[in-house]
């Protein structure tokens, strides 16, 4: 069968071990090369295409489901949490580089009656519309996320352009606080996606960033994140201890220099 734009896929030299949407696909001289978006997964792949395997729609719909449970699974347990108004949590602006990302996040935030808004921007514009979006918002917290991955593993840790979106997140969080410094310096940022370049974006100026390890991270680590910042009060400091056991693989995924809380009781 032929891959085309849309397909979910796997790739088999690994054991289709990550559910793939094709994103686009490239024509080369010898073999064509599909440009992957993980489904489950922050993570932004190529592969030729002769190692994709179309997934069965049985088979998607079973991880989606899955997926899905775990977000409500956690809605569930913080129950006892949500917020009212009585309580005034920070402002949060999220961007996301993928849309049904975009969605559920949004969906996150209003079930646990957080303060948010979610943009569904591709990285490569996020530099450009953030500075016009903080004007807008004035949030508290921003998150910058999507979909990232090294071109090469085990190598060139510290080569910006062996990372596929890094660089975008990196010059958005640099914008976002050249913004910020003209506001007083109080916002909270957390940057990056799966095996992004986590020194570059710290030291670009984000208070909490993926990733470490240079690893896959949750999908609800960065929302985790800004939780924790939006519900924490203002005289207390967040470091990554206070939120490593939430998520997913503690400090390997995401680490940082920690962040005021945003929470005002009314």
């Amino acid at each position: 069968m032929q891959i085309k734009k849309g397909d979910i896929v796997g790739r088999k030299s690994y054991g289709k071990d990550i559910l793939f949407k094709v994103n686009n696909i490239v024509k080369k001289t010898y073999e064509d090369v599909a440009i992957l978006n993980g489904i489950t997964k922050r993570i932004e792949a190529d592969s030729k295409i002769s190692d994709l395997e179309i997934i069965s729609k049985k088979i998607v719909k079973e991880k989606i489901r899955k997926f899905d449970e775990n977000l409500e699974k956690r809605i569930h347990t913080k129950t006892d949490k949500r917020y009212t108004n009585e309580i005034k949590t920070g402002r949060i602006l999220h961007l996301d580089g993928d849309k049904k990302y975009s969605e559920k996040s949004y969906h996150y935030y209003q079930k646990m009656g957080l303060n948010a808004v979610v943009k569904n921007i591709p990285e490569y514009k996020q530099p450009k519309v953030v500075k016009h979006l903080l004007e807008i918002y004035k949030p508290d917290i921003l998150v910058i996320t999507g979909h990232d991955g090294m071109l090469r593993r085990g190598i060139k840790y510290h080569d910006v352009y062996n990372y596929r979106n890094s660089r975008y997140f990196i010059e958005t969080v640099k914008q976002a606080r050249e913004f910020d410094k003209k506001e007083g310096g109080d916002l909270v940022i957390f940057a990056g996606a799966c095996q992004s370049y986590f020194e570059a974006l710290i030291s670009a100026g984000a208070n909490f960033a993926s990733s470490p390890a240079r690893i896959l991270i949750g999908f609800l680590d960065p929302l985790i994140v800004a939780e924790k910042v939006a519900t924490t009060e203002r005289y207390k400091y967040i470091t990554i201890d206070d939120i490593a056991y939430e998520l997913r693989d503690g400090k390997d995924g995401v680490s940082g220099i920690g962040a005021k809380g945003k929470l005002n009781r009314m």
